[in-house]
This record gives structure tokens, sequence and C-alpha cells, in this order.
């Protein structure tokens, strides 16, 4: 089962190449802060701005790094289903543990549409699959009906990163899902809630800067310890916040330099902060006693 606190990790940037001395640096920081699972490739690691031979240099270097210590999580999903299917069985040739999969952007498609994409990909690919809802990126909600007849229908579909935001739909996936079938909460202001709903962890964005802290939030509610989860939720509200005060990941990637771990480096169309939100964000990062 996929459970616990997973670090959606950010990709440093050094003169427009991938840094691996800050990235070999960002992985032992998660290791030693008890992160349970560390995503590679996703949305905050800025990933569609990656060429296929970044991309598999990438996923070599930390897997390899990462030397079984965690399981590894790629993101390997795109709109085009032949290349999600080569991405996804690369990844586990390379070593992953399994594949987050999103819901397909910009086509729109229909209920119906995305049962039968991943149907085709769990069929075509022999790794544990992680459906990625996030309607506010693609534009498409996969409902609970279509999650839960993917979940029952296909044994390596096991879990699903939910990002709607809605309470009422990842809770019904929680009822009626598979024993073994995990709901992940995607959005950190949300990890404590959906936690009490009865997720399994979270694939989160908060997690590269305090990742002990998501780690005792996650992990407090698994032992059920809602009052120590309920301190931590509370502890992270206002870092959850800051963070998204603009798109993910440039928030996070500007509080890590901050930190003095990564060079503030963003790839266009992403920029950095807006002079206001960086002061914000630096005052945050303060109270945190995090710089």
């Amino acid at each position: 089962m996929i459970k616990g606190s997973y670090v959606a990790l950010v990709t440093p940037f050094k003169n427009n190449k991938i840094d691996y001395d800050s990235l070999e640096k960002l992985i032992e920081f998660q290791i030693e802060n008890n992160t349970d699972g560390i995503l590679l490739c996703g949305t905050t690691g800025e990933a569609p701005s990656f060429s296929e031979i970044e991309k598999n240099e990438l996923l070599t270097f930390c897997i390899k790094k990462i030397d079984n210590r965690v399981p590894v999580m790629v993101g390997t999903g795109t709109n085009n289903l032949e290349k999600t299917i080569d991405a996804t069985n690369k990844a586990k040739k390379l070593g992953a543990d399994s594949a987050l999969i999103i819901t397909p952007y910009y086509n729109k498609p229909t209920q119906n549409g995305m049962y039968h994409y991943f149907k085709e990909v769990a069929t075509k690919c022999d790794i544990p699959i992680v459906i990625y809802n996030v309607p506010s990126r693609t534009g498409i909600n996969i409902q609970a009906e279509t999650t839960l007849r993917l979940a029952h229908e296909f044994e390596n579909i096991v879990a699903i990163k939910e990002a709607s935001g809605d309470i009422f739909q990842a809770s019904k996936i929680i009822k009626d899902a598979p024993e073994l079938f995990s709901v992940m909460s995607g959005e950190d202001a949300l990890n404590f809630p959906l936690m009490a709903c009865g997720a399994k962890g979270a694939i989160s964005v908060t997690a590269n800067i305090l990742p002990d802290r998501v780690h005792q939030l996650i992990i407090s509610c698994l032992i059920n310890r809602y009052d120590m989860a309920r301190h931590y939720h509370q502890e992270l509200l206002a870092i959850n916040k800051i963070l998204f005060i603009e798109t993910n990941p440039i928030p996070v990637k500007e509080a890590l330099n901050l930190m003095g771990m990564i060079d503030l480096e963003f790839r266009l169309p992403l920029f950095k902060l807006s002079n206001d939100n960086r002061d914000k964000l630096k005052k945050c990062l303060e109270t945190y006693s995090l710089i």
C-alpha cells in the first residue's frame, strides 16, 4: 500500500542545467528528515520543461542515490497515451516503485474516455499506478465513480493523488475503494482533513522545506493520534498557504533558495516571485526559524 508523506521534490537548476550537486543534497535532506517516499518529475519538479534525455538522466541519478532507502514514485503521465505508456515502462525499467499518471490535460476527455485511457495504461504497464486528479491544472475532474471503477477492475491501479479540493469526492473513494487502495492528499492545506476522512498519506509540496513536520502530521493520523496531528496541522497553516501565493513551484523554490539549499532558477514560463510576495514569504519563513 502506498502511504505516508511523499515529497513532490523540486528540481534545482544552474545555468539552465539540472544542478545534480544540489539535487543530491535535497535527497539526503529528505531522507534524513523522515520523508516516507519521493516523487520525481512531478509538477513541482518542473517536469514539463525536461527533454527526454534530461528526464532519463535525472531518474537514473536519483534512483541510484536514493538506493531503495525510500520508495520512488515518478510522474509519467501526459495527454498522449503512447507517450505515457512508454514513459511509464521506462520508469519501471529504471527502478521506479510506482508511477503517477495525471488525467489527460487539454484534450478534455469524458469520464468514459478517462476510464479507457487508464485501462490501456494499466494493461500495458507492469507497475503500481497512482492516478493524479488536479482539475485546476488539467481542466477536468475524474469523478469518484470512474476512479472506483478503475480501482476495482485493475489491481495495479493502487492509489489516487486527490487535488480536486472536493472532500466529499475523496471521502466517497475512501469509503468504496478496495481495502488496499490509497487516497493521497494532493493539497497540503487539506492533508489533515483528508487523513481524518481516511486518506493514507500526502504527496506534499511543503515537505520540501519541512519534511519531518509533514511526516509527523501524517504518521500521527495513521496511528490515530489526531490530537497530535491537529497540532501539526495548525502549526503548518501559514506555510501551507504562503507556498501557494503564486503558482507552484515558484514559492517553494524561492523558499529553498532563501534557506541556502538551491540556486534561484526556473525554466520559462515560470518566473521568480513578485517583490511583495517574496517579502511575505521571507517573513513567514522567519516565523518558522527557517532563515
